[in-house]
């Protein structure tokens, strides 16, 4: 048996999770929940971490175009059963469907925050004070 790997995902691990994500992305595309908070947004998966024995799938999404992104995660996760059911024959190969989680995803907040620092009048004079030493 396998050593669990501290390290970071596997390969097997990152295939399985970007098949997830592409047949994710593809049913949410078709418009196939039939939720009113999800039918007026449009909702990006930027990632998806499987769990090491592949029984879990967390999708990390970001909403485009809406304010309550709280609404939307919760509903997508008390849509997941129905999800799995969608993506199952996509994912046929699987030995066992993955139960979905859904999360949002902050990354870009991050970036966002970083590039602001970035530009701060502080960071420019700091940086500019390294110029006049070279």
């Amino acid at each position: 048996m396998a050593q669990p790997n501290s390290h970071g995902p596997t390969q097997r691990q990152l295939r399985v999770g970007e098949q997830v994500r592409h047949s994710l992305s593809e049913m949410l595309q078709r418009g196939e929940l039939l939720d009113p908070v999800l039918e007026m947004a449009v909702i990006s998966i930027s990632e998806v971490r499987m769990s090491p024995d592949l029984k879990v799938a967390t999708a990390f999404v970001s909403p485009l175009g809406t304010k309550d992104t709280d609404a939307i995660i919760d509903a997508l996760n008390k849509h997941a059963k129905f999800i799995r059911g969608r993506v199952s024959h996509a994912l046929r190969q699987m030995k066992y469907m993955p139960e979905f989680r859904f999360k949002l995803d902050t990354s870009y907040d991050n970036f966002a925050k970083i590039n602001d620092l970035l530009r701060s009048p502080e960071v420019a004079r700091d940086l500019d004070g390294d110029k006049e030493n070279d």
